[in-house]
C-alpha cells in the first residue's frame, strides 16, 4: 500500500533527503518520495504504519502528520513516471559521452584511448552534478555507499575524487593510479547498489546527484559494472 504523509519543517533539498533516508530505513517501507515544494512523503510499506511511529524516527524539526486519503492501492500509480522515463537523463548523458569519446578517435582509431576518455569523461561529468548540491548528494550516498555510512566525511569528498581522477585520465596522468583508484571506489559503491537491489529497497541514486531525481535501478549497478569492466580491461592490457 501507499501512505501519503504531510512533513513540515523541510527547507532545503539537504532536509529532503534526510528525510527519505531516514523513513527509508524503517521497517516495512520499501520506497519513498518526498516532494518538497507540498511538503508531502509517499511511503510504499508492506502495512499501515502509525503517524507516531514514524515521528519517533525523525528528528523534531520535521512534524509528520496524515493526509486525506492516506492509504491508497500501490496498483493505482499511473501518476508515476515508468523507469525509462526517470532514467531518461542518465540515458542521454551516457549516450553524449560514448558519442563524443568515438568521435574524438574515429579518424585513428585505439580503443584503449577511446575508452580512457570515455572514463574521463564519465567522471568529470557526473562529479559536476554532485557538487550543484553537495550536501543534498552527501546524504544520499550515505544511505547506500558502505563507507560512506562509516565515515560521512567520505560522501564530502568524493565529488573531488571523481573529478580528480576524471582529469587524471583525460590528461592521461599517473594513469595506472588513477585505474585502480576507480576500481577500488566503485567497486565499494557498487556492492552498495547490489545490497540495496536485493534488499529490493527503492531509494534515490546519487550518482548525478539530488539535481535530477533518478531511482535506484539496475542501470545504476550497470552503469558501475562498465566502468568497472573498462578499469579491469586497462590493468591486464
Amino acid at each position: 500500500m501507499v501512505q501519503n504523509l504531510r512533513v513540515e519543517g523541510m527547507t532545503c533539498t539537504s532536509c529532503k533527503a534526510k528525510v527519505e533516508a531516514i523513513l527509508a530505513e524503517v521497517d516495512g517501507v520499501h520506497h519513498v518520495s518526498v516532494d518538497l515544494e507540498k511538503e508531502e512523503a509517499h511511503l510504499e510499506t508492506d502495512e499501515l504504519l502509525s503517524v507516531e511511529a514514524l515521528q519517533k524516527e525523525l528528528p523534531q524539526k520535521y512534524k509528520i502528520s496524515e493526509k486525506i486519503q492516506e492509504v491508497e492501492l500501490s496498483n493505482d500509480s499511473s501518476e508515476e513516471k515508468s523507469k525509462i522515463s526517470q532514467l531518461k537523463p542518465l540515458l542521454l548523458i551516457l549516450t553524449y559521452i560514448t558519442i563524443t569519446s568515438l568521435l574524438l578517435h574515429y579518424e585513428n582509431w585505439d580503443l584503449k584511448e577511446c575508452m580512457l576518455d570515455f572514463m574521463g569523461l564519465f567522471l568529470t561529468v557526473f562529479s559536476f552534478f554532485k557538487f550543484l548540491d553537495l550536501k543534498g548528494f552527501k546524504n544520499s550516498f550515505e544511505m547506500y555507499d558502505p563507507l560512506a555510512k562509516v565515515f560521512p566525511v567520505y560522501g564530502w569528498i568524493y565529488p573531488f575524487i571523481e573529478s580528480v581522477l576524471g582529469l587524471m585520465f583525460l590528461l592521461r596522468f599517473k594513469v595506472d593510479i588513477a585505474v585502480w583508484i576507480t576500481l577500488f571506489v566503485l567497486s565499494i559503491t557498487t556492492i552498495g547498489v547490489t545490497k540495496t537491489l536485493l534488499d529490493k529497497k527503492q531509494i534515490s541514486c546519487a550518482c548525478l546527484g539530488t539535481a535530477l531525481k533518478l531511482p535506484m535501478t539496475e542501470a545504476t549497478f550497470i552503469e558501475n559494472a562498465i566502468m568497472i569492466l573498462m578499469a579491469i580491461f586497462m590493468l591486464i592490457s
